[in-house]
């Protein structure tokens, strides 16, 4: 978060810091648990209705937008004074006028957050929430507010004592930072999102292999004994955990973005992807106006992050029923942010 004379108000710290295009009809129904009985999902027809008006929509405007430049989805940036309380509230960033694809993902993902959000009985605000669930999204709203001006770009900041969340703040503090400061989210393909998360603290990180692959291996897989070391967690058995957890209740860096960020209950500003993450986030602080020497880092030359190429591997060797299962678990972050679902056709997967 900014302020509005832009210092940020919170990014939410999300598993990656946390579309494309049409996709197919979301799957409309889920189980209760393994074996349990069918449940229909609640607003299941509406995602329906949104995800074929929105490929309609996307089908009409790749054919217009060579011979008409569509509204700006954002304000321009602001030259010169830093942005004023009494300046137009902003909705966005612009994006590069030649990329046709993204602006009519992001016009898309807009009018999709506008139709859900606005149904009856939708949260306004994070006081319209279960207590258990504001406190899941105040815990996760990062206060940026004149941290940029301090920032040391060659170390890494440390999220437990370098930062500020809104749940450290007290009511009427929180409530004048969620109307005044610039908010915004950075949003991920939610199953690449997912093989990210299982590849990051299930191959590297001890502490998740010993507080949850250990509990997954238990459950998971016959014969595993009684102390497992946790540190060989396959993706399907990752994939059945989920499935059994309360997406409420799940950690952060696997819980379905609707539940940790409230999209509807905070109005952000700007959402962004990781799709484009260093071109957004570094427009991100061009519009804040932070230091000219702060800008987003560039990614180490070893990392290699979870792929599509590589989501699809993994996903064409996950049972189909077992990936059924899960899916209606984030269609939310599907139906909101405009991404598809997965093809694991016998054809796509040959390919």
């Amino acid at each position: 978060m900014f302020p509005r004379p832009l210092t940020p108000l919170a990014a939410p710290k999300s598993a990656e810091t946390l579309g494309r295009t049409p996709r197919r009809a979301p799957l409309g129904r889920a189980r209760a648990g393994l074996g349990g009985p069918p449940l229909l999902l609640p607003s299941m027809l509406m995602f329906a209705v949104i995800v074929a008006s929105s490929g309609l929509l996307l089908m009409i405007e790749r054919g217009i937008l060579s011979e008409m430049k569509p509204l700006p989805l954002h304000p321009p940036s602001h030259k010169g004074a830093a942005w004023s309380g009494t300046d137009p509230k902003p909705r966005g960033l612009s994006l590069d006028a030649g990329d046709s694809d993204l602006q009519v993902r992001e016009d898309i993902r807009n009018r999709t957050l506008r139709a859900v959000c606005g149904q009856p009985g939708m949260p306004r605000d994070p006081w319209d929430l279960p207590v258990g669930q504001r406190r899941t999204l105040l815990r996760h709203i990062l206060v940026l507010a004149g941290v940029l001006n301090n920032v040391d770009v060659r170390l890494k900041m440390d999220h437990r004592s370098d930062l500020v969340f809104l749940a450290d703040l007290r009511p009427e503090e929180i409530r004048y930072r969620l109307q005044h400061y610039f908010k915004f989210l950075f949003v991920r393909d939610p199953l690449e999102r997912l093989l990210s998360a299982y590849r990051n603290k299930f191959g590297e990180i001890r502490e998740y292999q010993q507080r949850y692959g250990a509990e997954i291996v238990r459950r998971y897989r016959a014969g595993a004994g009684p102390s497992p070391a946790g540190d060989d967690v396959t993706f399907p058995e990752f994939l059945r955990y989920l499935v059994d957890e309360d997406p409420e209740h799940m950690n952060e860096h696997w819980m379905p973005v609707y539940h940790l960020c409230q999209p509807c209950a905070v109005h952000y500003d700007f959402v962004g992807s990781y799709e484009r993450l260093e071109a957004d986030a570094n427009q991100v602080l061009e519009w804040v106006r932070a230091p000219p020497h702060v800008r987003f880092p560039a990614r180490q030359a070893w990392y290699r992050p979870a792929s599509p190429e590589s989501l699809h591997y993994h996903l064409c060797n996950v049972p189909r029923a077992l990936l059924q299962d899960v899916l209606p678990k984030y269609i939310l972050d599907f139906s909101l942010f405009a991404y598809p679902l997965p093809n694991v056709t016998k054809e796509a997967c040959h390919q």
